[in-house]
């Protein structure tokens, strides 16, 4: 059997570890016959060829009595191995070069370079694992955060393939009842009285529950863009530091210190974002920097969120009003360096008359008053200063990053379900089988409602276990599989 480039059971061999100094590196092998090629550049033949599945055994890779790297090999025997074939894991010490000389000496001893995603494949096609497990491995390896890995783990622990399998059951036990009456018919008064329609009305709710679920699972799993703006001096690169955790920014008093956008992946709440810092918004007459307050506009395009920094010490400006009169990206409004800033300035700046410190503090969304001597213009559409949230922050100290993060949240996850206490998709090959068995199902019932054949309804219903077949790769074309594990690294 040969899906696109795979061929099961041939023996291959890649890098299953990143090219790097490290304590250990991994070359995996895998297929038929693989153990005894191993043995053939192993010190310890008989031991190898004789050890038990599951075990370890010490010795060395060697080429023609010339000792390569001191290992330890894994040894798994077939059907009892990731793959379900007999697996060969050698643990080497981790130095690029030593791991390369490894899988070298594997492709000249009768291997083939495995291809990306081959191991996992072969583990489907062997029965070890179902296509929402599989792709959920990816899922782990590309995670960026502890709750988006959570996520994939959970998928495959197996939390998404019991949901559909039991979807399944639900809609071929109604397939059943109509089989019965089909083979055996009785006088009913319409279609819809031959079966009962709880467990399909039971099966829309739950598909219908798979299919919400995917925008957030997206979030978790593409993150978002999250791009920092503002006047020079407004704190943007002492705020990038402090989300990363780590000085990624040069942070001076020098206006136009950022020229460029840095970029950077971060967690807020859990959610994975990419985060840039850019260039400080104002006229300037030098070349480069122009170019970076270009795209740092440009940046703020494509954002899911606009943080808009404005530093407390100096207040409201008439570019920071224009900016956000003008920005039509969902936006926060950050007004920093509250460690440095007047208390009573600071309310001025933010509140209305009468507005106290912990509304702030909530992230209510407030009106700006200017800071003596600042602008008092009012973007003409009435719009983004008064709709935005406004917090205060010190990136210092830390204060007011917590309410920063809970309004960064908020936007992100507006209409979505991010409680985990179900089954979600991971991908949107996912999505679109079980969209599809969700409108077959429901069509189904319209078809039983307005009195069709029963024939009608059980094509319908046949066409719904046919889509969720797909998520879990019991029915799944040649070419979906080959695009589904082509986008693995080599090695898994």
């Amino acid at each position: 059997m040969t899906i696109g480039k795979y061929t099961p059971e041939e023996p291959i061999s890649s890098i299953a570890t990143a090219l790097a100094p490290a304590a250990l590196g991994i070359v995996r092998v895998s297929g038929k016959g693989c153990i005894e090629l191993v043995s053939k550049v192993f010190s310890r033949p008989k031991a190898l060829l004789e050890a038990p599945g599951n075990t370890l055994v010490y010795g060395w890779i060697q080429e023609e009595n010339k000792k390569i790297d001191e290992v330890m090999l894994a040894v798994y025997r077939a059907p009892k191995s990731f793959t379900g074939e007999d697996m060969v894991e050698i643990f080497c010490h981790g130095g690029p070069s030593v791991v390369t000389a490894i899988q070298n000496l594997m492709l000249r001893s009768g291997f083939r370079q495995a291809d990306r995603g081959e191991y996992t494949f072969r583990a489907y096609i062997n029965g070890k694992t179902d296509l929402t497990k599989a792709e959920a491995i990816k899922e782990i390896i590309d995670s960026h955060t502890d709750d988006s890995r959570s996520h994939a783990a959970g998928r495959l622990a197996g939390s998404l393939f019991q949901e559909i399998d039991s979807i399944k059951k639900l809609i071929i036990d109604t397939l059943a009842a109509i089989e019965v009456e089909i083979e055996y018919p009785e006088d009913e008064e319409t279609i819809a009285d031959t079966f009962d329609r709880d467990d399909i009305v039971l099966a829309i709710s739950r598909l219908q529950s798979l299919v919400d679920s995917w925008k957030s699972e997206k979030l978790y799993q593409d993150g978002a863009r999250v791009v920092l703006a503002g006047r020079t001096n407004a704190g943007k690169s002492s705020l990038f530091n402090a989300i990363l955790k780590e000085e990624r920014a040069i942070v001076s008093n020098i206006e136009g210190t950022t020229r460029d956008w840095l970029e950077s992946w971060a967690s807020i709440n859990g959610i994975p974002v990419r985060l840039f810092d850019t260039a400080g918004l104002r006229e300037t007459d030098d070349v480069i920097e122009a170019q970076g307050v270009q795209l740092t506009k440009n940046l703020a395009q494509d954002a899911d969120v606009v943080l808009y920094l404005i530093d407390s010490t100096a207040g409201l400006s008439p570019d920071d009003t224009s900016f956000i009169e003008n920005c039509q990206e969902p936006m926060v409004i950050v007004y920093t360096k509250s460690d440095l800033a007047n208390s009573t300035n600071l309310k001025l700046q933010v509140f209305e008359e009468n507005s106290v410190v912990s509304d702030s503090e909530r992230g209510e969304s407030l009106p700006l008053a200017p800071a003596a001597g600042a602008s008092s213009a009012t973007p003409s559409n009435g719009g983004h200063p008064r709709n935005a949230p406004v917090v205060q922050i010190s990136s210092k100290n830390g204060n007011g990053l917590k309410n920063l993060f809970d309004e960064v949240t908020k936007i992100l996850t507006a209409g979505l379900t991010t409680e985990r206490q179900q089954a979600g998709l991971g991908s949107a090959r996912q999505k679109d089988a079980v969209a599809e068995a969700l409108e077959c199902t429901k069509h189904a019932l319209v078809s039983a409602d307005d009195n069709y054949t029963l024939d009608a309804v059980v094509q319908d219903l046949e066409d719904a276990l046919d889509a969720l077949s797909e998520v879990t790769g019991d029915v799944t074309p040649d070419d979906v599989l080959g695009s589904i594990f082509a986008n693995f690294c080599v090695g898994k």
